[in-house]
Parts: C-alpha cells; structure tokens; sequence
C-alpha cells in the first residue's frame, strides 16, 4: 500500500521500557487517583479488612479495589466484569494496582460491602476541596433528577396499573370466548386445535388475574401504593415530558456556582422536590462550612414550611413561587393581586377596598388568619373576585412575611434563576453521559446510594484536576 501511513509488522522485535512506570507520564489522572487513595485512612473510614487474618488465603488490600473502582468511574467503567477485564489489559490499572487482577466477583463484593465506607470517601474528598478553599462564595443551587433503577416498568406495580390490567385481562378473555364460539361454530380439521390453542390462553389469563389480585392485596399493605420486584426500593415517577416516567430513584444535589462541584447529594425514591429543601441546604452549609449560606432552587421545591426552616437557621432562600390557585385558571383575580398592608394587618383588594381579620384555624398544622371585606356585596368587579354568594376570603399564613421577603428578594435579583440553571444542571447531564443508556447497576437504595457516591467522587475529581491541574493537586493532596 503506497502512499500510505504504514504500520510495524507484527512480528518485529521491540524494544519497550522496562519499567511500568515509563508507561505513565507524571500528569496523567491515574497517578491522582493513586495519590488520593493513598492518603485515606482506610481504617478510620470503616473499610474491611484494612487489618489482614492471621490465617486462611492473604486477600486483597482495600486500598487495591478502591483504586479500581474510582480509576473505572473515573473512565466510565462501572461494571465489574468490565473493570476485571481492564485490570488484565489497561497498562494504566497494571500500573496503579501493581498488575494485581481481582476477579469481578472480588470487586463487586467490595462495593457491596463496603457501602458506607465509599460514601465516606465521596465526603472525604469534599473536605479536601473545603481545605482547598475551592468553596470561598456563598451561592449553592439545588436540584433533582430522576435516575432509571434495575427495575423495568411492568416489573412496577401501583393500583392503577393493576386496575388497567384487570380491565385488559377481562377483555382479552371475552375476546377468546368469542372466538371460542366461532371456532365451534365451524365445523373444520383445525378447530379442534385452535379451541386448545385458545383454552390455553385462557388459562393463562386467568392466572394472571390471580397474581394480580395477590398484587392488590400486597398494594395495600405497602405505605406508599407501590410494589417493585426487582428492585424493593424503586418507585415509578413522572419525568418532564407529558404523560412519562420511569422507575427509578430522585437524586438530589448541591452544587456551588463557582467551581460547579457538587458539595452534597442524596439518593431518594420520592418523586418530588418539595420536602428536600431544607434538608440538601443543611447539608450543603456542612460541607461548604459557610455559615451565612445563600441556595437557589426552582418552583419545585417551593413550600412555605421548607423556606421557613432555611429561614430560622440562617440560610437564605430563593425559590420562585408556583401559581397554582384555582382562582386564576378560571379566570378570577390571584391572591398575588391582594396587596398587604403590614402595618394596619389587612388586604387592599383590586377594587381598593379594604379586606380586615375575620377569624384564624389550622389546616394541615398551618395557623392561617381569614380575611374578607363587607363591601364585596355590593362591588362591581365582583364577578371578576369571586363566583360565590360569600365574599372573597384571602387566608394568610402566619409566616408569610417570611415568603414575601424571599419573593422581594428574587424580585430584586431577576438573574438567580439563570445562575441556578446555569450551576446544578449541568452536572446532571454529565453524569447521566458518563452512566449510558442503563443508570444504575445495583439494586436497593442504600447499595444505589454508594454507586452515586462513586459518580459524584468521579465528577468532582475531574472538575478538580481541570481547576487546578493534576501536578498541582497531588501536590496539595501530599501537603
């Protein structure tokens, strides 16, 4: 082939470096992995077998296994078998482990096994990044992104889809009685096997209905409605687009806007974001260390008890609230239309009258304070306020002030909501590149948990060894 880049031939003799090491440059991310691990402190950690037995087979070192495994999600190589596989050719991992080559079975144990341990690294290298002062400003922005779990969709049971099943079920088997009847009706050689043909299916049917009706029963037993078969702890969710979803676990993250790290996460399997607020702001002020710590969210984590809760320990929220009255979609004035006058402690309505107290009561733990206006009787954009023949009532919470403060706040500083967009998500679709089409690998939510602790290590040793450079770090990571 002339003309043409050629390569050597096969059987030419080669002289190659001696040594491992010559195959390794000195800036290459392998030796940062190695770094790091090494100045862990296994043991302190809670790993296994950090102390090898007196007796019986030597085993491997954790320090070993937690190299291939951060190596691997490093390069996007979750599997064990794969990560077997790459110990036996990847001159990289024969240089990091010292051509060591656990079997997958070794590897997999490991991360089962050692859960909490690899979690605790995940919070270790956070501290590392604290120490590093990579976390100097007081913005953290928070979000949630559904991940698919090892549980395909029909292995996934609510009281809907049961109900659609049964209805289907009794319309398949009308069907084949149906066709049962024509069969006998029609005197032919094949009759007699498609009535067998049908009776099976039949029978079939039958029995799943059965199992079904088991699955009702275990439905009701179960606290949330749901029932998942390969995976106990996946729950089926609504994703953004219009009548989809997927089973799996909502991962909840904080991430800074400076260096775009993520300082906290969360695997959870409930299917929203209102109750995780207050709870990923805490442990974001942890991480970081900021005392006066600013967080940002999107309308999906709006709830007035959740604000409350970042306001009385000092974290300052913003989350723009969702309109969702029932008042505005039919076409009336919204309560956002009521302007509140502190001071005198009532409400101007759009047709400048004056809205006072009337009575306060609880609803769903809630101290709420009514008021309402005699006036409205004899309005005339009446019609425009309210369909009843009462007055309009506007109810107040008795931390609303609270609320209002964060909406002048976000009223204030329009672009938040860009910055929000621009920090948390982002890394979501990073990581869900990195993982491919199959999310997670294991099952459960606490072993889910550990796999995310080693996506969200991965990421932030990356974005690390971008800010600072891998010569400088392992430096830093010595010090």
């Amino acid at each position: 082939m002339k003309r043409f880049v050629e390569g050597e031939d096969r059987k030419q003799a080669v002289l190659l470096p001696e040594y491992l090491e010559d195959y390794v440059s000195d800036d290459n991310p392998v030796r940062v992995v190695d770094v790091f691990v090494d100045e862990l402190d296994l043991h302190d950690l809670g790993f296994d077998g950090t102390a090898p037995a007196m007796t019986g087979r030597p085993s491997y070192h954790p320090s070993v296994l937690l190299k291939i495994y951060v190596y691997g999600y490093l390069n996007r190589i979750q599997s064990s078998r794969r990560l077997e596989r790459e110990t036996q050719r990847n001159v990289e991992l024969m240089w990091l482990t010292g051509r060591l080559s656990p079997d997958f079975k070794t590897t997999a144990d490991f991360r089962r096994n050692n859960g909490k341990a690899i979690r605790n690294v995940c919070s270790q290298f956070i501290v590392l990044c604290r120490n590093l002062d990579l976390f100097s400003k007081s913005i953290v922005a928070i979000d949630g992104s559904k991940f698919k779990a090892v549980n395909n969709r029909d292995r996934n049971f609510t009281s809907g889809k049961v109900q659609a099943r049964l209805q289907q079920i009794d319309e398949s088997i009308a069907r084949y009685l149906s066709a049962m009847e024509t069969a006998d009706r029609t005197q032919s050689d094949v009759t007699e096997a498609k009535t067998s043909r049908i009776s099976d299916k039949i029978s079939k049917l039958k029995q799943q209905m059965q199992d079904l009706k088991i699955m009702e029963q275990r439905l009701r037993d179960s606290p949330d409605g749901q029932v998942s078969l390969t995976d106990p702890d996946a729950r089926s969710m609504a994703t953004s687009g219009r009548g989809t979803g997927m089973v799996g676990y909502n991962v909840q993250t904080a991430v800074d806007d400076t260096h775009h790290l993520i300082v906290a996460h969360e695997v959870t399997n409930v299917g929203n974001d209102r109750s995780q607020l207050s709870n990923m702001a805490a442990q974001a002020r942890a991480a970081t260390g900021i005392t006066e710590l600013t967080v940002v969210a999107d309308r999906g984590y709006f709830k007035s008890e959740e604000i409350l809760q970042c306001h009385e320990v000092g974290i300052t929220a913003f989350v723009p609230k969702p309109l969702t009255s029932g008042k505005v979609a039919d076409g009336y004035f919204g309560k956002q239309d009521f302007i509140y006058v502190a001071k005198d402690d009532e409400y101007i309505c759009p047709a400048q009258q004056r809205l006072n107290w009337r009575f306060t009561n609880i609803e769903h733990g809630m101290t709420l304070h009514c008021y309402s206006s005699s006036a409205c009787t004899t309005c005339d954009i009446r019609k425009q306020c309210t369909s009843g023949k009462q007055a309009r009532r506007i109810k107040r919470w008795e931390h609303e002030a609270v609320v209002e403060a964060m909406q002048q706040r976000l009223d204030q500083k329009p672009d938040m909501m860009r910055i929000r967009r621009q920090t948390v998500e982002h890394p979501f679709g990073t990581l869900k590149f990195w993982m491919g089409a199959a999310h997670f690998l294991m099952k459960t939510r606490e072993h889910v948990s550990t796999e995310m602790s080693l996506h969200v290590l991965a990421y932030n040793l990356r974005r690390v060894m971008a800010i600072l450079g891998t010569r400088s770090m392992m430096q830093k990571m010595r010090a």
